[in-house]
């Protein structure tokens, strides 16, 4: 495996992302920041964060598969949501958890999470890169 996560003992311990990815491979792979499109560019689940952040998921892995890898690869992911607050994690954490069931990943890896003001359609609610490496 090209990526190795970790959580170095002097950092804290979170349950949803690992603090440190250790990338070995050669092939670096980014991905645009994905939408709650489906593969028509219909939004899903408009109105509904943990829909739209469990479209991203599947989205990011639809493009990991295109080349040639998978969520195990995932070196870090940019998490952008709308007028983020707090009590909106909830619904992050339910769609991740989604996602990671259908895809029967556990997806860790390193992730900064920003609030913004708004993204390219108004009816998305998220939008989230990856970079992943592969051997």
């Amino acid at each position: 495996m090209a990526v190795t996560l970790v959580n170095p003992p002097a950092l804290p311990t979170i349950d949803v992302y690992r603090q440190v990815s250790i990338a070995s491979g050669s092939k670096l792979v980014f991905i645009a920041g994905q939408v709650a499109w489906d593969a028509e560019g219909t939004t899903v689940g408009e109105g509904d964060l943990a829909a739209q952040v469990e479209q991203c998921y599947l989205n990011i892995a639809a493009a990991l598969a295109g080349a040639g890898g998978t969520f195990d690869d995932v070196a870090k992911l940019n998490v952008h949501v709308v007028d983020w607050t707090p009590d909106k994690m909830p619904a992050l954490l339910e769609g991740i958890s989604r996602a990671a069931a259908k895809l029967g990943v556990t997806p860790v890896p390193p992730a900064t999470l920003l609030g913004v003001a708004a993204l390219d359609v108004p009816e998305h609610l998220v939008e989230i890169e990856a970079t992943a490496v592969l051997d």
